[in-house]
């Protein structure tokens, strides 16, 4: 078995315990494989071994596998950082967005994306944690940006995403998840059923679990360490 399948074999296990245990409904919760910085044999091995959702945070790299694995019935989803001049190629080739900040992008990107293909699935990014590099709406503003992403007519609001701070311990991981359900909760209505929380990952997808996640978003547990920084291509 290779090591990437043996890597998603264990992951699912860990989602489907964190389920029993914390009485979640067996298969509410999926898995996106984050593939930035990951060549593009890596994901063809996923692909061959069942995985179909990728994240994808640097824009030219995710273009280039999405060309070279269009063949594939792989969902491609943006999770990194929106620059103003990238929205187009994000609008034209991508599932799902998790990184919405504002109005603006979610505008630009309603505006890009082409009639031929279905509203595109987005995430608001909330900044739980007042940490200084980490991007996301304040809690506060969610309200009206919500309202207003609506009715946007290329665009379909489907949850709340969140990097929280790292923790080790189970309770303070679960603080910041906790607090994010609690803002969808209050946002969501029948007018706007917002059903996903994107949250979790390798060292916390059991707490993200436990508090509601519907989206666990897993890099290293699959594919290993990450490429120090100045060999990645961007």
């Amino acid at each position: 078995m290779s090591l990437i399948k043996a890597g998603l074999e264990k992951v699912v296990e860990r989602i489907r315990e964190a389920e029993r245990v914390y009485g979640r409904q067996s298969g509410s919760v999926k898995l996106l494989a984050v593939s930035k910085t990951r060549p593009v044999c890596d994901l063809r091995e996923a692909c061959l071994a069942g995985q179909q959702r990728f994240g994808e945070s640097y824009l030219q790299e995710a273009l280039e596998k999405i060309g070279q694995l269009d063949n594939q019935d792989a969902e491609w989803h943006f999770i990194g950082r929106i620059q103003s001049n990238k929205t187009r190629p994000i609008a034209e080739n991508f599932d799902w967005v998790h990184s919405i900040e504002n109005l603006k992008q979610a505008k630009r990107i309603n505006e890009q994306r082409p009639d031929n293909l279905p509203p595109l699935s987005i995430c608001l990014q909330v900044k739980i944690d007042p940490e200084e590099d980490k991007g996301g709406i304040a809690p506060g503003e969610l309200a009206e940006l919500v309202a207003q992403i609506s009715e946007l007519p290329c665009l379909r609001l489907r949850g709340l995403m969140t990097l929280p701070a790292p923790s080790s311990n189970l309770e303070s991981q679960r603080r910041p998840f906790r607090r994010l359900r609690e803002l969808r909760d209050q946002l969501s209505s029948p007018q706007v059923p917002l059903d996903t929380l994107s949250m979790g990952m390798s060292a916390d997808l059991e707490a993200a679990i436990a508090e509601g996640s519907t989206i666990v978003r897993v890099g290293t547990a699959i594919f290993g360490p990450r490429k120090p920084i100045n060999q990645r291509s961007r």
